[in-house]
């Protein structure tokens, strides 16, 4: 089994993003599933090509997207990603698309094809917080999320695919009182126990458990 792990690179002004940060700390292989890391752009599109042309070339059975959601607290697999860029501040090569359709031939919206509930689960297990996020925002995270999940529906059918968001690491928050984070060891940690609740559950249905929100 392989599995697809993307981080993306630094934006919004920070020196580091711990998505790719954490990403490269995983190690090779995951509950008997090789991972392949892969660092890509903050930039709409381009970001998307990028993750595509290397699933062509390694044909994994998994990809998974992180993200970096700052002011966010827990580890945050995302359930849906919406078919509109909507962005509120300039990708990292200046595109500030408003109001637009990812793929004009695609979905209103695609469901993450991962275990969500069950990746929150296996997260807390390990002493971390996590919940299931029903919102990937509209700016390149969701592009993503979507742009993996087009690929997938069109290309490969058989891959599942997915995203989470993960906060802050500690040294981002130094000057920004009250803004919650996370050791960067702690968020590789969540993300190897998610993907182990990906091997788990590949062949099996989601956990049913509460993981709703009332707004």
């Amino acid at each position: 089994m392989k599995i697809l792990v993307t981080g993306f690179d630094p934006f919004g002004g920070e020196a580091i993003n711990p998505a790719i940060e954490a990403v490269r700390l995983l190690p090779d292989e995951i509950a008997g599933a090789e991972i392949i890391k892969l660092e890509i752009p903050t930039v709409f599109h381009k970001s998307a090509e990028v993750v595509r042309q290397k699933a062509l070339e390694v044909k994994p059975d998994v990809i998974l997207n992180i993200g970096q959601a700052g002011g966010r607290a827990e580890l945050t697999p995302e359930r849906v990603a919406i078919n509109q860029d909507d962005a509120r501040i300039p990708d990292n090569e200046g595109n500030q698309p408003i109001d637009t359709s990812i793929q004009e031939d695609g979905e209103p919206a695609y469901f993450a094809t991962l275990p969500v509930k069950a990746m929150v689960e296996a997260i807390r297990k390990a002493g971390l917080p996590a919940s299931v996020s029903n919102t990937a925002g509209t700016f390149v995270c969701n592009h993503i999320m979507y742009q993996s999940l087009y690929f997938v529906a069109q290309e490969m059918p058989q891959t599942k695919a997915g995203f989470m968001h993960i906060p802050f690491m500690t040294q981002q928050v130094v000057d920004k009182p009250n803004m919650p984070s996370m050791s960067l060891s702690d968020i590789a940690k969540g993300i190897e126990k998610a993907i182990e609740a990906i091997v788990e559950y590949h062949e099996k249905e989601d956990l049913k458990v509460i993981g709703g929100t009332t707004h």
